[in-house]
């Protein structure tokens, strides 16, 4: 199988706010706004560069979101950051009022998402963004993997018209996605071919499933690999296609099981091909202090959780 390796590792939310800072300097119509939060977003470059562009709302997230709402209607392309719980749960009468229901094209750029936010708790993790933002008519979902992609779709979002979901995180995480691989809204990536089981995994879980496949290998199990950075729309083609070659499939991601992308395959499996599936996941549940790397392994969000995924589902095909 293909090996991936890495030579540095940087959080994801650096590769959002390199993103911006190019954005600024290439798109007059792209304009940012902050609730309070400009270094955990990163955006220090882009305000520096571009002070008449940035508009610091503070604590009023319901208000930012307004506020990029009606930059639309001259033309602005808004890009919104704070926490993802903050970008989502607090202000979802609004997304769904002011933004999804009108289709304006503001880009909700979301930090600090999933467990891997860390020693600040569960008041500030949230694990329901993917299905909260999914379940809105007309709005596109991305969960990036690493810094490469996570740069590379804060550029691709500002070329689509639409409002935008794109969801980051906290934590130093290997860099192995190729720098010049263009961003493809809707499209998944295979990164490995394999014969036995097929994982699917977005967001920090595709670094962790790649480290499975090369233990499953080791074991003698081929595994297919695929990244799926966009929940929705959703790349069914790439899934049912690597489905129909391994026969069965598990789904991993930092959030809960229950609204996220494991359930959005399930669907495509249920209406086109029945698949035993397994869920590597949160079990319906708020997280907890600790660090990353403390709270992956012990929701089971890890490559051994991976691991113990793929024995379990391959004893059901």
């Amino acid at each position: 199988m293909k090996k991936y390796t890495y030579t540095e590792k940087k959080d994801t939310r650096s590769g959002f706010g390199d993103g911006l800072t190019e954005l600024g300097r290439t798109n007059p119509n792209v304009v940012a706004l902050c609730a309070d939060l400009i270094g955990s977003l990163k955006m220090d470059q882009f305000i520096e560069e571009n002070p008449e562009r940035f508009f610091q709302i503070g604590i009023a997230e319901a208000n930012m979101i307004g506020i990029a709402a009606g930059l639309t209607i001259g033309g602005k392309i808004p890009f919104t950051g704070t926490f993802a719980n903050f970008s989502t749960g607090r202000v979802y009468d609004q997304i769904r009022q002011s933004v999804a229901y009108s289709g304006k094209n503001v880009k909700i750029c979301a930090s600090h998402a999933g467990v891997t936010l860390g020693e600040d708790g569960a008041t500030h993790q949230i694990l329901e963004d993917i299905g909260l933002m999914k379940m809105l008519p007309g709005m596109t979902v991305i969960n990036t993997c690493d810094y490469n992609q996570t740069k590379a779709a804060t550029l691709a979002i500002a070329d689509f018209v639409g409002p935008v979901y794109l969801r980051f995180g906290r934590p130093k995480v290997p860099v192995f996605m190729p720098a010049d691989e263009k961003f493809e809204i809707g499209k998944g990536i295979q990164l490995t071919e394999g014969t036995d089981v097929t994982i699917v995994a977005t967001g920090h879980l595709v670094w962790e499933s790649l480290q499975a496949a090369e233990q499953l290998e080791a074991e003698g199990i081929s595994v297919e690999v695929i990244n799926i950075h966009t929940i929705k729309p959703l790349d069914e083609a790439i899934i049912l296609k690597s489905v129909a070659k391994t026969g069965c499939i598990v789904t991993a991601e930092e959030h809960n099981k229950l609204g996220g992308l494991g359930e959005s395959v399930a669907r495509t499996l249920a209406l086109n091909t029945p698949t035993p599936q397994e869920f590597v996941a949160t079990n319906d549940t708020f997280g907890e202090s600790g660090t990353p790397e403390q709270l992956m392994a012990k929701y089971g969000l890890d490559a051994a959780a991976v691991i113990k995924a793929v024995k379990r589902v391959l004893s059901r095909k």
